[in-house]
């Protein structure tokens, strides 16, 4: 009697544990936007406004048109890289607060190696020459903070933070000093060529800035998942995350884990920048990145540090993003920056509280489940 009752009481374990793995990933999110959804509806209001209106004029503006549709999967794009740049180092228990910079760094490189190659290369060769330009620049400006972190033990936070003010003060000052067209702050056009726009395969997108990097993105964001979740080096990389000392202990090299992850991290960031200067202008723009790589942090953590997770993520920020110019008619343009701000609170308040709740739920079930399987074992015996 007891072979069964143990073998359904391991059972009832392993899909509790199941369960409450899927309900830590997917519930706080949506506990978080419900609340950050009825703060909005309070705001609308506030302005005299129907929330209903609202909320059909964002969607209209923004998935009701192909227009709309391209122009918030141009900033999914770049969301989803910077997103995932952040998750990166966030699972090897690193926060990258610098892929504003290592964004910027990736544009800048692409846009330096496509002004120097020659003319006459063929697209083919050249454009990936350029994203991987893009990559390495982002790789070797993230992989500085994780040098000094795996060597110094400095935090990896405030160096992020310095190195973007170092970084775009550096881009600028070689931009407008040495590479800018007149009375601007961008350089020339690319000569090396661009990645194509989906206008280009699909002519219902024309005018929209999305371009192939979508595709890039949705590649690296598979790759992601496939190196955390399918390889040695990402089981190592999670482990260091959640525990250093017992990584180190079972054989783990922990400072190259740091370095590589903040590198990798920066590489992700810097794919980024190819979305805008290959993908849509065409030359690198002083502050094109524009918040994109801050941003990045809150996608992540809504994403709940999952690849996947993050491209869903991405799309929801960048479809407030864009429905914000949408709805400027009738409610200031600033709600949208007011609800993304609101998401990102109640994911910081939502997330613990509501692990927490799930965990002290699980606790009690198997408590359940543990006097129900020893009062079944006295009855039998």
């Amino acid at each position: 009697m007891s072979g069964p009752s143990a073998s359904g009481a391991a059972g009832s374990a392993s899909l509790s544990a199941t369960t409450l793995r899927a309900l830590e990933a997917v519930l706080p999110p949506v506990v978080a936007l419900c609340i950050a959804a009825v703060i909005g509806d309070l705001l609308i209001l506030s302005f005299g406004e129907s929330p209903a209106a609202v909320y059909a004029l964002l969607i209209k503006g923004t998935w009701g048109n192909p227009y709309g549709i391209g122009q918030v999967l141009y900033k999914t794009t770049t969301l989803t890289c910077t997103g995932l740049a952040f998750a990166l180092a966030g699972r090897a228990g690193l926060f990258n607060v610098g892929a504003e910079g290592q964004l910027a760094a990736g544009g800048f490189g692409a846009a330096l190696l496509g002004l120097a190659l020659p003319s006459g290369l063929p697209g083919l060769l050249a454009v990936p020459l350029c994203v991987m330009a893009a990559m390495l620049t982002g790789a070797g400006v993230g992989a500085v903070p994780g040098v000094l972190r795996a060597r110094f033990g400095a935090s990896e936070v405030i160096v992020t933070i310095m190195l973007n003010f170092i970084v775009l003060a550096l881009l600028n000052w070689v931009v407008s000093t040495h590479l800018h067209l007149p009375e601007t702050l961008r350089t020339p056009d690319i000569h090396a060529g661009t990645l194509p726009r989906l206008a280009d395969w699909f002519a219902v997108f024309s005018g929209s800035a999305a371009n192939a990097v979508l595709l890039l993105a949705l590649a690296a964001a598979a790759a992601s998942w496939w190196l955390l979740f399918r390889t040695r080096s990402g089981y190592e990389l999670r482990a260091v995350g959640l525990q250093p000392d017992a990584a180190e202990y079972g054989g783990v090299h922990v400072p190259r884990v740091m370095w590589t992850s903040m590198a990798l991290s920066g590489a992700l960031a810097g794919l980024g920048g190819v979305n805008f200067v290959l993908g849509y202008k065409g030359y690198y723009e002083d502050g094109f990145a524009g918040g994109a790589g801050f941003l990045g942090i809150a996608v992540a953590l809504v994403g709940r540090n999952h690849p996947f997770g993050i491209v869903l993520s991405a799309l929801l920020f960048a479809t407030l993003s864009q429905g914000g110019l949408a709805v400027n008619a009738i409610v200031p343009k600033q709600l949208t920056d007011i609800l993304t701000a609101v998401v990102i609170l109640s994911v910081a308040t939502a997330v613990p509280e509501v692990q927490r709740q799930l965990r002290a739920a699980a606790a009690s079930t198997m408590a359940a489940l543990t006097r129900a399987q020893q009062t079944s074992g006295g009855r039998a015996s």
